[in-house]
């Protein structure tokens, strides 16, 4: 019998899920996911409708979480799953990937003109960008110990029921069985796991030849788009109204590094034209900031010297005889 565990600890909830025995352990075991309302530093509009899971078993699939919300408030609640590694993977091809073609086509095109050729475009980058991925080695991962992933449910009701019936299942005792109906669905582990990842460590050539060949195409494109970029900022004036000439003259071909330098320089101006605005108000606000804490030093400083004047009074008092 497991030992009695909180229904809650901190904002989390905790979430018993009873693991069915397997050959390599034949006995059932509890596991404890703690569920809490997704709140990221950086919110979305999709938050409200979230659940942060953490400590979810280092088996866990999309398929696996989706049967544990249906086991919980029934099918139809549960959208989709992101886990931590695909989570950390799209935050850094979001931050690190070079762009710089959208980046121009933004300084050649304002407003939002041709937004259909855009979304176009980039269906197509992310196309070549999966041609460029060697083939996986792994019939399927898993997550290392104590980690986390965020379910997107239909609604915020939902995440209602959902809390709801962990607190219940505290009071019932019958946990979701971990896996239930999922079996048969993934693939397996073990041995066999094993065995296909050493036969998926060696692809065809012609399959290895393809992503090269897809990766040079993509690289080369990029670094054309980079030169391209750099050598449109060269002619642009600076804040001060200076144009900067580099090795080569304004029109040479520009290094990678000089690519990333004009991306960032012209991130810096986006960001720094949208936030002036924001800028002016925040300028008040530190303005006021510093008239108050004037003030208060004024205050105390008054405050001081009427101390001092009753101590010296005080020292002067000469009682009735």
């Amino acid at each position: 019998m497991p030992s009695a565990c909180p229904p809650t600890i901190g904002d989390f909830s905790v979430l018993p899920v009873s693991i069915p025995p397997l050959p390599s352990f034949p006995r059932s075991a509890v596991h404890y996911v703690y569920v809490r309302r997704n709140a990221p530093k950086v919110p979305t509009a999709d938050d409200s409708r979230s659940l942060f899971l953490t400590n979810v078993p280092v088996d866990s699939t999309e398929l696996h979480l989706r049967g544990l919300f249906a086991a919980l408030v029934g099918s139809g609640r549960f959208e989709s799953a992101a886990f931590e590694e695909e989570r950390k993977e799209s935050y850094q091809a979001s931050t690190t990937d070079l762009q710089p073609a959208s980046l121009v086509r933004q300084l050649a095109h304002s407003g939002n003109k041709k937004r259909k050729r855009e979304e176009d475009n980039a269906a197509e980058r992310a196309e070549e960008e999966e041609a460029a991925r060697l083939p996986s080695t792994w019939t399927r991962p898993l997550r290392r110990s104590g980690s986390t992933a965020v379910v997107q449910l239909a609604d915020e009701k939902s995440v209602e029921q959902v809390l709801k019936a962990i607190a219940k299942i505290h009071k019932s005792k019958k946990y979701p069985t971990w896996g239930e109906n999922v079996a048969d669905r993934v693939p397996a582990l073990g041995s066999v796991w094993l065995k296909a990842h050493n036969r998926l460590s060696y692809p065809d050539k012609e399959v290895v030849q393809a992503a090269v060949d897809a990766f040079s195409a993509l690289f080369a494109k990029k670094e054309q788009e980079a030169a391209e970029m750099a050598k449109k900022l060269r002619g642009e004036a600076d804040e001060d109204g200076f144009v900067t000439v580099t090795r080569g003259g304004r029109n040479a071909p520009a290094s990678r590094n000089e690519a990333e330098e004009a991306k960032q320089k012209m991130l810096d101006r986006a960001e720094k034209r949208k936030s002036e605005l924001t800028d002016f108000y925040r300028f008040q606000l530190r303005e006021r900031q510093k008239e108050e804490q004037a003030d208060l030093l004024k205050r105390f400083d008054d405050d001081r010297k009427k101390v001092w004047a009753m101590r010296e009074k005080r020292g002067k008092f000469v009682p009735e005889a």
